[in-house]
This record gives C-alpha cells, sequence and structure tokens, in this order.
C-alpha cells in the first residue's frame, strides 16, 4: 500500500456556482457553508414499468446525508441500493418524491443539468473499474475532464498528479490489461476525482478485489474523501465495510429499514 498523502487541491470557493465549458453554471453550496445538506430525499418512490407489470424498486424513502458524511448502504439483493445510488448519482429520476442534491430537485433540471451535475459535482467509483481498455491509466483519469475549460496540459499534468497520490506514478502509461485489480480500481478513483467534485459515490468498490486489497481501497476512499471535504456513499455488501462506516443505511424490500451510526 503507497504511503503517498494525497496532494490533491480542494476545489476553491468562488460564491455558490461552479460552471464548465459554454453551459450553464451548476449549484453548489459554498465550501465553508455545511448548513446545506449534499442530498436530501423525501417520499421517493421509485417505479420501473406501469400498472399491474409495474414493480417497485423503492417505497417513500426519507432520507438526509450531510456535507462530509460517509456511509454505507447495505441491504441483500434486491433491496433497492443500486436503484438508490442511482437516483443519487442523478443517472435516474424518482417515481415520487423529491431528490434534492446540494439544494436542487434533480427533478428541476434539464438533461444538460443532469450532465453537468453528475460531471462538476459527483465522482463516481464502480465495481467493474469500467476503464476504457485502449487508453493507458493517465488517458483514463485525463478523459472525464476533456469536456470542461481546462487545458490539455493541465488536464495531463493533473491526472499525473493524482496517479501519484493514489501510488501509481510508475503506471501512469500502462494499459487496464497490464494493471492489477487493485491498481485498476486506484485509477478508478483518481479518475472520481479529476474534477475536484463534492461527492464520491461508491458501488460494491471492493467487491471484485481480495479482502487485503479491499481494505487498501477502502482505507484510500477514506483518506482522500477526508482530505477533499467530501461525502463519501458506498454501496456495499461486505461485513468489513460496514463496519468501518460510521454511518449505515439499511435497506429491506426498497424501505428504509434503520438507519445507525457509530
Amino acid at each position: 500500500m503507497s504511503t503517498h498523502r494525497p496532494v490533491i487541491t480542494p476545489k476553491e470557493d468562488h460564491g455558490p456556482m461552479q460552471t464548465g465549458t459554454g453551459s450553464a453554471p451548476v449549484p453548489v453550496p459554498a465550501t465553508g457553508d455545511l448548513s446545506v445538506p449534499t442530498y436530501d430525499l423525501t417520499g421517493v418512490s421509485k417505479v420501473y414499468g406501469s400498472g399491474a407489470t409495474g414493480v417497485e424498486a423503492l417505497s417513500d424513502i426519507d432520507l438526509r446525508v450531510e456535507q462530509r458524511d460517509f456511509l454505507a448502504i447495505v441491504g441483500a439483493s434486491g433491496s433497492g441500493k443500486t436503484t438508490l445510488l442511482q437516483l443519487l448519482g442523478a443517472l435516474d429520476r424518482p417515481s415520487a418524491g423529491t431528490v434534492r442534491c446540494n439544494g436542487r430537485d434533480i427533478q428541476s433540471m434539464g438533461e444538460g443539468e443532469l450532465s453537468r451535475l453528475r460531471r462538476d459535482v459527483i465522482g463516481f467509483v464502480f465495481q467493474q473499474f469500467n476503464l476504457i481498455p485502449t487508453l493507458t491509466a493517465r488517458q483514463n483519469v485525463e478523459l472525464v475532464a476533456a469536456s470542461t475549460e481546462m487545458p490539455a496540459a493541465a488536464r495531463a499534468a493533473r491526472a499525473a498528479e493524482l496517479l501519484d497520490s493514489v501510488g501509481l506514478a510508475a503506471r501512469e502509461g500502462h494499459l487496464p490489461s497490464q494493471l492489477s485489480g487493485g491498481e485498476q480500481q486506484r485509477v478508478a478513483i483518481a479518475r472520481a476525482l479529476m474534477n475536484r467534485p463534492r461527492v464520491i459515490l461508491a458501488d460494491e468498490p471492493t467487491g471484485n478485489l481480495d479482502s487485503a486489497t479491499g481494505a487498501e481501497i477502502l482505507a484510500l476512499l477514506q483518506r482522500v474523501a477526508a482530505d477533499n471535504h467530501q461525502t463519501l456513499v458506498l454501496i456495499t455488501h461486505e461485513q468489513a465495510v460496514t463496519e468501518a462506516a460510521p454511518r449505515v443505511v439499511t435497506l429491506r424490500d426498497g424501505r428504509l429499514a434503520s438507519d445507525t451510526r457509530a
């Protein structure tokens, strides 16, 4: 495990907005303002299909996630974990109720705004890594900033800095096929941090890793989120991850069964 400490610079506070290339600003709270929660869900339900064949994946969920929270969302297969993560990631919209991200109802946002929210505010880490096989580690990290105003040279420099911060400075020119599973997940974490997001959403980030590597990845996620004052939400079924989280939200049959803090 790398002994590097992240040298990632937190997003500068230029006020309540952050912008992208040729795009309307996406509202975010000022860095020092902790009064606006990262997420505020009220009466949220999600139904797939309609009529008698409709399937209710989530039912009447109330959930508030404060800025800089670290929580694990757990539950059996089919409990609604993935659906909830999709709503938090602005990848889907609720069938009923309200999902607010940084005080803004995602239902009121157009597709362009949602796309910018996902790009500028949310960093995603997936179980399957989702790296592009024909790109090097550095190119995979750089890619998520391609539609921003960051110049190409600055993108390359930041990607290299991020890979160094996760212990992969010597591997930035390698393709995913030349990296171990743990190394690929480190690249994925660096990629998630590229646009200096305010929240990291991780879907089973240790699910494809052995226990020792999984522990390293979990520690790395905790460290970078704490160092950069980010909200960290993990979907998991692993007991070790659940035990490390100071807050655990349990779903059962699409409903919020418990919300506990250590």
